[in-house]
């Protein structure tokens, strides 16, 4: 028996009110969990996200310390030095980076230091090396005495105990990602271990009959199948690795065989193409029986159909739809901020940015614009023109892959004039 859709075994049209797609997003947060906890090195937890907040366990810098390489001295021994009257002072000791020493410092005298020592407790300034003079400048390092040219503030080129970072503070907290900077602040501190929360597995799944494997010759009808690489793709540039990775075919019962493999593999499925009303939108047809997952029309350009909800198993499905601008745009505004949201992340949409716009373009009455435009600096600012003619915007794959940002164009704002703002979200290529 084919398994071909036919008419009367699924609804037969998406809900005909639009939702707003910040109604949209809104939905998905109020139902979707963060992941379980676990405990990484710091060294693994590059991209992971803080479940808990770290403080810290010692204080910034640990001691009081060289912020030059020169002469560690008591300011109110040259309070009269000079360039005219320059003041000598002995040289009676060395500390060096990583040395426990702590010399004495007699009046009139000085202890060598380098940058990052201990700073002698006698001591409580640093000339830099550059303001003092040596009867040779060569030997400059070996000789006894040390001429100081200018009288330093007290204090001067010492980085105080704690001024970074105050023992017990807050070194970072829930939900921040942990990026190069941070995880060298959290290491500096003697962080050893941090508790994230676990990334989310995700599988792929493109849908279509006429998709064929790049390279693959091709038959009328046929097209090469790149979504499962441009969300691939995105993925990988959120820090997350695709669990699997299919291209499916329009045959409802083996899509529903695949959901059912991997529901107890992974968090989240997304999946593009198959989400309209028509008799072979496959997707949309066997999420029928999920009752927790919603197809839905949003008001956005691209991508207005969307299936979106928890499956029975316990995973999120995401079904996109199969135009290849249209998925990018849903996964930008529902699906990246949803793997953020898994993750305990407290920040989950991009800043916006304000551009001018260079040339005017055709707004989209009743939804929201989502414009793939080329961004690029000019004398007052940030400019932006379409990567792709606004009106054939989903389909649009080479001019998208030229695109660093989207446009946002509000629902009731309409036609964009050349110099006017436009907010940009930046996106790369």
């Amino acid at each position: 028996m084919s398994d071909t859709p036919v008419e009367g075994s699924f609804r037969a049209e998406l809900p005909r009110t639009a939702l707003a797609p910040e109604a949209h997003l809104s939905w998905i947060l109020a139902r979707i969990h963060a992941l379980p906890a676990v405990e990484l090195p710091l060294r693994d937890a590059r991209g992971h996200t803080l479940a808990q907040e770290v403080t810290a366990p010692l204080p910034l810098p640990l001691w009081d310390n060289s912020a030059m390489d020169g002469y560690a001295v008591r300011a109110a021994d040259l309070k009269s030095a000079s360039a005219a009257h320059p003041v000598t002072l002995r040289v009676c000791g060395e500390v060096a980076a990583g040395s426990a020493e702590d010399p004495p410092v007699p009046v009139a005298s000085a202890v060598r230091i380098m940058t990052g020592a201990p700073l002698p407790s006698a001591a409580d300034t640093v000339v830099p090396v550059e303001h003092t003079r040596g009867e040779d400048r060569e030997q400059a390092w070996a000789a006894e005495h040390v001429t100081v040219l200018c009288a330093p503030h007290p204090g001067a080129n010492v980085r105080t105990q704690g001024e970074d970072v105050a023992h017990g503070a807050v070194l970072a907290g829930a939900g921040d990602e942990l990026g190069a900077r941070r995880l060298a602040a959290l290491a500096a501190a003697g962080i050893e271990r941090v508790s994230v929360r676990r990334l989310p597995r995700v599988a792929v799944i493109a849908t279509g009959s006429e998709l064929r494997k790049p390279g693959e010759t091709l038959r009328r009808g046929q097209i090469p199948e790149s979504n499962s690489v441009l969300l691939q793709s995105l993925l990988a540039e959120n820090g997350i690795t695709a669990t699997a990775v299919t291209v499916s075919a329009d045959n409802v019962s083996g899509f529903r065989s695949r959901l059912a493999e991997l529901e107890g593999e992974v968090d989240i499925i997304i999946t593009t193409g198959g989400v309209g009303p028509g008799r072979h939108d496959i997707v949309r047809i066997a999420l029928e029986s999920e009752p927790d997952v919603i197809a839905a029309r949003i008001a956005v350009r691209p991508g207005q159909p969307q299936c979106t909800g928890q499956l029975a198993g316990g995973a999120w499905m995401f079904a996109l739809p199969g135009n290849p601008v249209s998925a990018a745009v849903s996964f930008e505004l529902f699906v990246r901020p949803a793997l953020l949201a898994v993750q305990g992340r407290t920040v989950i949409e991009r800043p916006r940015v304000a551009t001018t716009a260079e040339v005017p373009w055709r707004g989209v009455a009743g939804r929201l614009q989502v414009l793939p435009v080329r961004v690029a600096a000019g004398k007052d600012g940030l400019r932006c023109r379409p990567a792709v003619e606004p009106s054939g915007v989903s389909h649009a794959v080479g001019g998208h892959g030229a695109a660093d940002g989207y446009a946002l164009v509000p629902a009731d704002r309409g036609d964009v004039a050349a110099g006017e703002r436009v907010d940009v979200i930046m996106v790369g290529s």
